[in-house]
This record gives C-alpha cells, structure tokens and sequence, in this order.
C-alpha cells in the first residue's frame, strides 16, 4: 500500500472514519490535508487520536483550491457525495474514494459485507461471534465499532473480516468483492439524504453489483425490495424467510438454499450442504421476531463460510445482543427500562414496539427527522403505547402523527423525559427508548444519546 507515499491526500470529514484515514495515510507517508466545517475545538478528540502526526488541517470551512490540486479526495460517510464543492474536484480530474474502498482494496481474506435498513448490527455481530466460536480470527468493522482501516492499521491476524456497511459508504465502491454479501432488508430511511426510496435502495443495490460468481448472495425473502434482486445477481443465491418454502412452493421450494423458521419446532432450519441441519433457539435471547430474521442471515453467513454448525448453536444460546439496540437497561419498581438508541428509523421503531406484546409501553421517541411519515405506526401505537413522551426536533412531526393515539406528552430535554417516564409508569410497564430518528439534533450520535439515557436511568 505504499502507492500513497508522497501523494496529496485529502480527507473529507473527520469522524472515526475520517481519523482512520488519515492515520493510515500519514504513516504511508501521504501528504495529509483534513478538512471539516466543525471547527477546532469540536473536533478536539479527532485530533488527539492522530497523535503527532504530520497532518495539515483546514477547519471551519472548505477550500476549494485544496479539493482541486489534491491527487486523491477520501469522503468519510456522513459527507453527501453530491456536495458541489467535489464538482470541482471531479472536474480537476481529482479522483474520489472512502475508506471502505481503500481498506477492501489491500484486503486478502474473505470479506462478509452486511447491509440493509435495519439489523445490520445485530447480524454483523452475530456473524462475528460465529466465527470466534469457531475458534476462528475475524475482524469485526466498518460500519460498527471499528473503522475497516483499522484492519491494515492494528495489522491483527484474521481468517475473514466481517463489515457492516451503510448506504453511504456503498455510495461510491467500485473494488470491493464480497465472499458474502448479506441483504437484511429496504426499508424507508434517510430520505433527508435522498431524493427517493429508488435512489436509497440504489446505494444499497451497489454492494449487489459488486459480487462476482463466486460470491454467495444472502436475500431476505420477506421483504419484497430485497427479494427483488435476486433476478439481478451474479452470485450464488441463499434466502432466509419466517415461512417454510414448502409453504410458498414451486422453483423456490425445489432449489431453495438457505435457512427458514420452524415456529411450531421453534428451531430454524439451514437447507446448505445438502443436509438438513436443526438449530434449537428456543434459548435465543434477544426481543422481536425481526430477530429470527437477523439470526438466519448470520447463519446464511456464516455457514458459507464454513463455520461449524456446534459454533454457530453455541452462539444462539449465549449472544445477548448489541449495546443500544433493545438493549435490557434496568427494572426498577416491576418497571423495565429498554434500551433502543439504535432505532433510528421508522421502521425499526415499528419493530421494537412489536418485541412487547404483553406489556404497556411508556415511549420516549423523537430527535432529528429524517423525512420519513410516522403514520403508518398509528394502529400500532394505539395497541401497544400507553404513553408517548416527545423530544427533539421532530416531537411536534411526530405528535401530529401519532398523538392522538397515546396519552402523549412534549419534553424539552432527556432529564424531563426519563423522569416524567418513570413517575407515569406503574409495575410491569415498559419505558421504551427507541427514537425513531437521527440523533444529530441533541447527541453526536446514537451512543451517546443510548448511554446519556441508561446514565438516566441508573440515577433514578
């Protein structure tokens, strides 16, 4: 990876993803530049993590002259690939990649790509604990946790590196070649962003464009928009569905390759090396039946990958999930405190709220909107909610929604919310936090706004 000694690189935005660069960069010997429209002392800890090394930094404002005499321009994934100023570095002739492609090109072992709506995380990780069940090294990244730099950087030995991979990153690979590439589902998000659904699902469709013949493509059959690009693929084919394809029958039930739901059995069954293999989750731990659908297309995964079935069983009965994702907090009074920082869309509220069919839920929902109608959550809201507490910069959206469905209340900060939650709440009650939007209005992102909220909570 020499290639980039000497050269003018500059990277634009400096989250993790951005420090990962230009890190990786400066020790290749790059000539650095970092730009961002935060300034100095906003982007303190970014700054600290590169150390001393020999990094130029251009805060508070973009300089065009910068974008056009680099030799490569690195887009960190919360920056708009449509940004104009990278017209004029596209019209330089100034070449435009992320660290995704970067980290995917220098890459020798196979690499698992997930992505989808929702439950990309939770089927990332589930992947990875497969894997080190099996006594296995992986490297778990991308868009959870890690950086994928951070691969080449740490130099840790692995058998297979395992990638969460959001829109937009996928937005600009070209490279990149999948071993398995893992669709969960489309669903409507970041409509801030996009202009439609069709260009959302586009980004997402690239990472299928990438497979080549040799890779195995993971789909969701139930979930229409993902199961439409089977027809599209290049690669080997493994489905995963909650119905048994006998059920749904013809050449699908005949060449079926992947794993179903056996509810009545409450077992899922893997149809991959030409034998039936039965898993037993009746110990499965995490909420939500949109869980099963994750845990398949871990398997699906893993599986083809040749992770051994004890391996994978092993991981069914102890994985206790990911942190802020229907994330058991505390109970205190018969009162259970969950979580859900994660669910940052509308659809994945919808899922959290049908993860507790049994108990009265308190929820707390509400941050930076998304552009995407909280309606279709009317019926549900009514079935399950007996209270909505409103926050953010979408409450008043949201109440216009939704409010005349729940006892609904309109807060100004978390402390209001946690509190007002807990003094409304009675044994046996669920206060839910699962926002149902961007964090970016009140937190830097959604670990923050999901640990602020179990800080809350462990104080009451």
């Amino acid at each position: 990876m020499s290639k980039f000694k000497g050269k003018r690189v500059l990277v634009v935005g400096f989250g993790k993803s951005g420090v990962a660069v230009a890190r990786f960069m400066a020790v290749q010997g790059a000539k650095v530049t970092v730009t961002d429209m935060k300034q100095k002392t906003e982007l303190a800890d970014s700054i600290s993590a590169c150390g001393d090394l020999k990094i130029e930094y251009e805060l508070g404002r973009h300089n065009s002259k910068t974008f056009t005499t680099s030799e490569l321009v690195v887009l960190s994934p919360g920056v708009p690939s449509n940004l104009k100023i990278l017209d004029e570095a596209r019209a330089a002739g100034v070449p435009i990649t992320n660290e995704i492609e970067i980290a995917a090109a220098g890459l020798e072992i196979p690499l698992i790509a997930v992505t989808g709506t929702n439950g990309k995380t939770t089927t990332t990780s589930l992947i990875g604990e497969m894997f080190k069940a099996d006594k296995r090294a992986v490297f778990v990244g991308g868009n959870i946790g890690k950086p994928l730099l951070d691969f080449h950087i740490e130099d840790q030995p692995a058998t297979a590196v395992v990638a969460e991979l959001s829109s937009f990153q996928l937005e600009l690979a070209e490279k990149l070649t999948p071993a398995v590439a893992v669709f969960t589902n489309i669903e409507p998000d970041h409509l801030d962003r996009y202009p439609s659904m069709e260009a959302y699902s586009a980004a997402k469709k690239r990472l299928l464009t990438l497979c080549d013949r040799n890779s195995f493509v993971v789909l969701n059959h139930d979930n229409p928009a993902v199961a439409a690009f089977a027809s599209e693929s290049k690669g080997r084919l493994m489905w995963f569905t909650k119905r048994n394809p006998l059920e749904i029958g013809g050449e699908f039930a005949e060449n079926f390759c992947g794993c179903y739901y056996d509810s009545a059995n409450r077992r899922v069954v893997a149809k991959i090396t030409g034998k039936d293999e039965h898993y037993d989750v009746s110990t499965f731990r995490l909420f939500g039946e949109h869980n099963k659908e994750n845990l398949m297309a871990a398997i699906c995964a893993a599986r083809a990958q040749g992770v051994s079935p004890a391996a994978v069983q092993s991981v069914i009965q102890n994985f206790r999930g990911v942190p802020h994702r229907l994330e058991f907090v505390r109970k205190k009074d018969g009162v259970y405190f969950i979580n859900d920082s994660k669910g940052t869309n509308v659809m994945s509220l919808q899922r959290s709220l049908m993860a507790f069919p049994r108990n009265p839920i308190i929820l707390i929902a509400g941050g930076k909107d998304k552009g995407i109608e909280f309606t279709p959550l009317a019926d549900l809201v009514r079935e399950r909610c007996k209270l909505l507490i409103l926050l953010g910069e979408a409450k008043e959206k949201i109440n216009r929604a939704l409010g005349d469905y729940a006892d609904t209340f309109l807060v100004g900060t978390f402390e209001e919310a946690v509190l007002l939650a807990y003094q409304k709440s009675r044994s046996g009650d669920i206060i839910l936090l699962s926002p149902g939007c961007a964090s970016y209005d009140m937190f830097r992102n959604f670990e923050e706004r999901g640990d602020y909220f179990k800080k809350l909570v462990s104080q009451l």
